[in-house]
């Protein structure tokens, strides 16, 4: 019988996976797994519980249930190991970024069939000095609106308390002078806003066109400082989704697998949507293919431009 280690933050969201707990853990069992749940009990214990599943070399699968928080946590666990396992991932926090980037579904019992039908896909993982983040690291502007909304208004406003928060920010924005060397270029300037990504949403607030979880490169976008206050006002609601696009004059966008990024101050990261530290200087590199994530069939088909491509070494898996 295949064994699958079962880490839950019951917490995470509306607590909805504590609802369905048991019918998620009965589809598993189901489909022939031994199960054994591991529920979070304070930060950064996920980190330890899937560090503890890849090191016993007892089970063959983690599946993990949160938000990207708690899926933060695991990811950093697995790159501690020599042999991660394969990830699964129920998404049940307040803005799930990285599941609807890969189309998991938003019900938790959908997401286990949608596991359970998977097939393996080797992702990026994106190392930030000593830790590490599976689709975003981002400074500047909004960057705190995720960790700093409180848990509560979370559970209870879901993506509009990111919203709201990220609003409130307006009259706080300011620029931050950098120089950011990146592969064999250097570009200096003010911005207001930075994100090195691998993902199609961030934050619930912005929305990427386009992205590849396993092409060995970053999409970096930079947002520079405006002249005037209507270009401002333009950024910010390019920013929270509204239908209007971002003056190319403001946006500096390229794909990198290396960057150093300096900065005159301590500046605030986020990483996959936590607190990540306040730093003068980081460097940002892409891990091309890491780790093994469960990605379910419609999240890989050649006729969708926005599926992820099917990896060669997985054809034998459709």
């Amino acid at each position: 019988m295949k064994k699958l280690y079962f880490i839950c933050n019951l917490q995470s969201g509306k607590s909805m996976i504590r609802n369905k707990l048991a019918a998620v853990v009965d589809a598993f069992t189901s489909a022939g797994y031994e199960v054994t749940v591991r529920p979070t009990q304070a930060r950064m214990d996920a980190c330890a519980a899937a560090e503890y599943a890849c090191l016993s070399k007892q089970f063959d699968l983690i599946v993990c249930a949160g938000g990207d928080g708690t899926l933060n946590e695991v990811v950093q666990g697995l790159m501690h190991s020599q042999q991660p396992l394969p990830l699964g991932y129920l998404p049940s926090g307040s803005t799930n970024d990285f599941a609807k980037g890969l189309r998991i579904p938003d019900d938790v019992e959908a997401a286990a069939e949608w596991i359970l039908h998977s097939h393996p896909y080797h992702c990026d993982i994106g190392r930030f000095n000593s830790r590490y983040f599976l689709y975003i690291a981002a400074f500047g502007a909004f960057t705190a609106t995720v960790y700093e909304t409180p848990q509560n208004i979370k559970n209870a406003l879901g993506h509009t308390a990111y919203v709201l928060n990220a609003i409130a920010q307006v009259a706080n924005i300011r620029p931050l002078h950098l120089r950011i060397e990146y592969d064999d270029q250097v570009t200096e300037g003010d911005y207001l806003y930075g994100m090195v990504s691998n993902t199609a949403s961030v934050g619930g607030l912005l929305k990427l066109k386009s992205f590849m979880l396993d092409d060995g490169s970053f999409e970096v976008m930079l947002i520079r400082k405006p002249e005037r206050a209507m270009d401002l006002h333009r950024i910010v609601t390019s920013l929270l989704n509204i239908d209007e696009e971002i003056d190319a004059t403001h946006v500096q966008f390229f794909h990198a697998n290396k960057l150093r990024i300096f900065s005159d101050e301590k500046i605030t990261w986020t990483l996959d949507g936590e607190y990540g530290g306040a730093l003068d200087h980081v460097e940002i590199e892409n891990l091309h293919r890491a780790i093994t994530l469960c990605v379910g069939e419609d999240s890989i088909r050649n006729d969708d431009p926005i599926a992820l491509p099917l990896q060669e070494d997985d054809a034998s898996d459709q």
